[in-house]
């Protein structure tokens, strides 16, 4: 027998054992203290003779409902709220009261409810965190005033050693286009969180939510009487690093075997972190990592589609951060894979900040990922428009012919009419993802696109969009969702129990999640719709299982993937209940 996750009420008021026949809850507490655990409590589902046992008698209304009734109660109950913040914060309290339910009732209307639980609708719950705040059940908060009490912090989560498989750790400086946001982004951890639940099945009691709080630049929060972060500016010297240090070190020493998840970091920090670590532990950093996996399927699927390959495009990015060269790194590195050199596939790139195209000539000013992608200042000499400061994206699409447009720019209407027509001129199905977030940043929309090629545009977008039709068919848009890639990896790596995290692994997921969509067929999208979330992480969590293997990092023998997988995947269902 296994336990599959820790208590959370004192005393050892219960334990959750894996047998044979399943999931058992082995229950000690009794009356009320039944009621408050989410992990064990089932409200009136309780039957009588459990009641009785219990001691619930009396403290539940007369009749009994089975998991379905109780299902379709509380879907109608949160349709019933008028507001996307007031269905957060339903959902909220349903996961406090009820774990089982609220994981049921957000798997069958994942696609409905994931822009509730997670973007854009947990910014607005974020934003307002310290005013109405209320006490996550489990998450840890770290100041860097007081590093000394990181080991301590993670100890009175109450979990041990092999009760973790994975943590999600945010600084908040960089929350979901929104900012800094201080000790609010723990939500964003949380909500992370509930998504690898719900899509891959990583059990709800092996996953700790984290928030360094390391101080906030944002003024407003400063000045809020309410504001429950450090007061103080968002640190950034040697402080701030042996916060992270200490974190890791904690982590490593008392749940060896968890993956760590960073998430919205500032882009300062966020690769220079994963790449310190990267050769340590087990980490992964999905603003960099999983939007790049999630955008290597898309690239897949479209090439294939297109009757290319990888290696023959030439591509364009329209937003040289964090997100944009991480797209660069993991496209170039399956370049490589189909033959290029390094530098070859480096060389078919044009990657575009905030001053334009990256050159050599500007290497002082940019940043040291962005470097390897800046074009030689010779080649490009007369590119810039007359009157212009730099080499803008209209420049760069007339000279270099990109059969691939990427935006991570934030710049909505970026990538204008004349830009597109001028791309499409040159390329027969030219491959435009415009992935800024939310749709207001969009570089363009699905419809100006197909129309402006004439439906010869392959298209993935970071916002959903409803189908297109033009002409005789209705074009589907896949949407370069991060939650195809993430929940999956981490299922893997829990079944592998992976020490690292391998471009092998990445480019697996890419190829995982790319063969869940026949883009071949007119109007079909590039990626597999979020409905199926659960069969997408399964299929996914198979090829990372599988890679870790061959890559050496797998510590624990996949002999039968699928199987393994299956098994590891946690179902929102009421346990059975022995009484001790």
């Amino acid at each position: 027998m296994t336990r599959p996750g820790g208590k959370d009420m004192a005393e050892d008021a219960y334990e959750l054992v894996r047998t044979d026949e399943g999931i058992v809850a082995r229950v000690r507490a009794r009356g009320t203290a039944v009621l408050s655990s989410p992990t064990i409590n089932r409200g009136t589902a309780f039957t009588n003779e459990e009641r009785h046992q219990l001691g619930l008698v009396g403290l539940l209304p007369t009749g009994v409902s089975t998991l379905d009734g109780q299902l379709r109660r509380v879907y109608a109950q949160y349709k019933a709220q008028t507001t996307d913040l007031r269905r957060w914060v339903y959902l909220a309290n349903l996961r406090d009261r009820n774990e089982v339910l609220f994981y049921r009732l957000l798997s069958e209307h994942i696609s409905e409810m994931l822009p509730v639980v997670y973007t854009p609708t947990v910014g607005l719950a974020i934003q307002r965190f310290s005013n109405e705040f209320r006490r996550p059940r489990r998450a840890v908060y770290l100041s860097v005033d007081h590093p000394e009490d990181v080991e301590a912090s993670l100890v009175n989560a109450g979990l041990g050693p092999d009760d973790v498989d994975l943590l999600v750790a945010t600084d908040s400086e960089g929350i979901l286009g929104i900012g800094d946001q201080g000790i609010g982004g723990i939500e964003i951890s949380i909500g992370k969180l509930a998504l690898y639940t719900a899509a891959a099945g990583i059990h709800p009691r092996r996953v700790l939510p984290v928030v360094l709080d390391v101080g906030t630049d944002n003024l407003q929060l400063l000045n809020d009487d309410m504001y429950l972060g450090v007061r103080h500016a968002r640190v950034r010297d040697q402080r701030y690093d042996d916060l992270i240090d200490a974190y890791v070190t904690a982590v490593t020493k008392l749940f060896p075997h968890a993956m760590l998840h960073w998430e919205d970091f500032g882009t300062s920090n966020a690769r220079r972190i994963l790449e310190r670590y990267a050769n340590q532990v087990c980490t992964f950093n999905d603003d960099i990592q999983g939007t790049a996996a999630v955008v290597l399927a898309g690239a897949v699927a479209a090439v294939k589609a297109s009757g290319t390959r990888l290696r023959d495009q030439r591509v364009v990015i329209h937003g040289a951060g964090t997100a944009g060269i991480g797209i660069a790194d993991v496209m170039r590195d399956q370049m490589v894979r189909e033959g290029l050199s390094h530098e070859e596939a480096t060389r078919r790139f044009w990657a575009l900040g905030r001053s334009g195209l990256l050159t050599e000539d500007r290497a002082d000013k940019l940043y040291d990922f962005q470097v390897p992608y800046a074009r030689p200042t010779a080649e490009v000499a007369g590119w810039a428009s007359p009157g212009s400061d730099g080499i803008r994206l209209a420049d760069v699409v007339a000279r270099a012919r990109p059969t691939m447009l990427i935006g991570t720019s934030t710049q909505g209407g970026a990538f204008t009419e004349a830009i597109v027509r001028e791309m499409a001129q040159h390329v027969t199905r030219p491959i435009i993802m415009p992935l800024s977030n939310p749709t207001s940043n969009c570089e363009a929309v699905p419809e100006d696109l197909i129309r402006w090629t004439d439906g010869r545009a392959l298209i993935a977008t970071g916002s959903p969009f409803d189908p297109v039709p033009h002409g005789d068919v209705r074009y589907q848009i896949g949407q370069a969702n991060n939650a195809l890639v993430f929940p999956g990896l981490g299922l893997g790596v829990t079944v592998a129990r992976a020490s690292r995290i391998t471009d092998r692994m990445l480019a697996a997921v890419a190829d995982a999640v790319a063969s869940l969509s026949d883009a071949t067929r007119p109007g079909s999208p590039l990626l597999p719709p979020v409905d199926d979330l659960r069969q997408v992480s399964a299929a996914v969590g198979v090829a990372v299982a599988v890679a870790a293997t061959e890559d050496g990092v797998a510590q624990k023998p996949v002999t039968d993937p699928i199987q393994q997988v299956h098994e590891a995947m946690w179902r929102p269902e009421y346990p059975r209940i022995e009484v001790i």
